[in-house]
């Protein structure tokens, strides 16, 4: 389905600054292309975060996995993800999303932000990247879209640089194949410069203990209905399966928790 070169990235969150600095610079020796880093209300902020994570490296690429619509105003949003673009040296990825429900409860009891209806935090999503075109002007800043039903697809398929299909844990590959088709048939000219990028959440035979928590079912079941959210194997194995998805299902980017970095490393060492 594609031919596109394979990326990785990870996934961490900063504790101090020599554990953040420290996961930045390994993933960069380590091969991974970009770091990114969840925008929820109880943990650091991403923007001063990834802009330190920046500094720290030479070729990494930063991201947010993902920006929430809602914490936001468009500009707000647009301006600091602008700001952070021009001094990486054009190594950002904004990463965007209408919010997840614990996301928007946080929002609402932290900040007392009511959530807009779904029409209108998509709308805010469009705006963002709408007013972070206008700021880069002859720049471009890449875009991820996280795309879960029909209207924000059809937006990823217009606007986005970089995809990622919200979806359940037990979505088919049929189906996963069937929704890159409609985003990639949506974007019409545009279709060839979409990368599509899929999460993994376990790496190997044995879940961290956040991962049930987030996809609310256990590593059996996820076996059992043969999950994209989990690569197994050896090294070889797992580089042959990624290989299979990027031809049958279109992904060519993958993103990894840091907890996995080190044992997924022999696996970015093949495929790239």
């Amino acid at each position: 389905m594609t031919d596109k070169s394979f990326k990785f990235s990870v996934i961490s969150e900063p504790k101090d600054e020599k554990q953040w600095l420290g996961v930045a610079r390994q993933a960069e020796d380590l091969g991974f292309t970009t770091l990114l880093m969840a925008d929820v209300l109880t943990a650091p902020a991403p923007f001063p975060a990834l802009a330190l994570a920046a500094g720290a490296t030479t070729t990494l690429r930063v991201g947010t996995w993902v920006l929430a619509g809602p914490l936001r105003l468009p500009r707000m949003a647009a301006w600091e993800s602008h700001t952070l673009s021009a001094l990486s040296g054009g190594r950002f990825d904004l990463g965007i999303g209408t919010g997840r429900p614990f996301v928007l409860e946080d929002a609402d009891k932290l900040l007392g932000l009511q959530a807009p209806s779904a029409k209108e935090r998509l709308a805010q999503v469009e705006k963002t990247i709408d007013e972070l075109r206008a700021l880069d002007g002859d720049a471009h800043t890449p875009v991820l879209i996280a795309a879960g039903g029909p209207k924000a697809r059809a937006l990823a398929a217009a606007k986005a640089d970089l995809v990622t299909l919200a979806a359940s844990p037990f979505t088919t590959r049929e189906e996963m194949a069937e929704r890159v088709a409609e985003v990639r048939k949506q974007a019409g000219d545009r279709a060839e410069k979409l990368e599509f990028i899929s999460p993994i959440y376990v790496i190997g035979d044995e879940a961290p203990p956040w991962v049930p928590r987030l996809l609310r079912t256990d590593m059996k079941t996820l076996i059992e209905h043969d999950s994209l959210n989990i690569l197994r194997g050896s090294p070889q194995e797992m580089a042959d399966e990624l290989r299979r998805r990027r031809e049958t299902l279109g992904f060519s980017s993958f993103t990894v928790n840091a907890v996995f970095m080190e044992k997924f490393a022999p696996v970015v060492e093949l495929l790239t």
